[in-house]
């Protein structure tokens, strides 16, 4: 089994609840959500993508003592990641996913990370499955539109206000604002980017 493969390397987490932990990620070719300010477009189509088998992705992977791998993209959850999840679980991973939630996900995923997007909406088994809910606020509207996924989410999933990277200094302090009046959110912010890793 293979997946087109935009890349992948070693870093740390960068947002959400697992921020600052050693990370595998995998970023996997192909999306049709077609987000305008996606910042990784290159990923969209997956025919630009060389294909690796999931013995080489697992092997590479687990040459680093970090033991999540997260799967991410484009739009990973347009595969069954049945494989992939099942070969990095015999190498010790936690398997983790970032996805819009616009597709059913298919494979054993200890962590579900959902950010929904408004140009392909989730399906309501995927917030289901949703441990954490990630909101990218682009406009201040944006936070109305975060309330209506939480309402869909399980009580236990943790809700999240993420500043897109762009609007970051123009709309965080409105976020800052809006979560300390309802503290159920909290935010999360690009710290990949802050410190300039991957």
């Amino acid at each position: 089994m293979a997946y087109p493969v935009m890349e992948h390397f070693y870093t740390l987490q960068g947002e959400g609840l697992h921020t600052g932990k050693a990370a595998y990620f995998i970023r996997l070719g192909g999306c049709d959500v077609g987000c305008v300010w996606c910042d990784v477009k290159d990923s969209w189509d997956a025919s630009k993508h060389p294909q690796m088998a999931v013995s080489e992705i697992v092997a590479i992977a687990a040459s680093y003592p970090g033991r999540i791998a997260v799967i991410t993209g484009g739009e990973p959850a347009m595969y069954d990641l049945t494989p992939l999840c099942n070969a990095l679980h015999e190498a010790g991973f936690a398997t983790h996913i970032e996805t819009s939630g616009a597709y059913p996900i298919v494979g054993a995923i200890d962590w579900v990370t959902l950010s929904p997007k408004k140009f392909k909406g989730p399906i309501d088994e995927s917030l289901a499955m949703a441990n954490e809910l990630k909101i990218v606020a682009y406009h201040a509207s944006d936070l109305q539109w975060a309330e209506q996924h939480a309402a869909k989410v399980s009580s236990t999933c943790k809700l999240y206000i993420q500043p897109e990277w762009s609007k970051r200094e123009t709309i965080t302090p409105s976020l800052i604002e809006y979560i300390q009046q309802h503290p159920q959110w909290q935010l999360s912010l690009q710290t990949h980017k802050y410190i300039n890793i991957p």
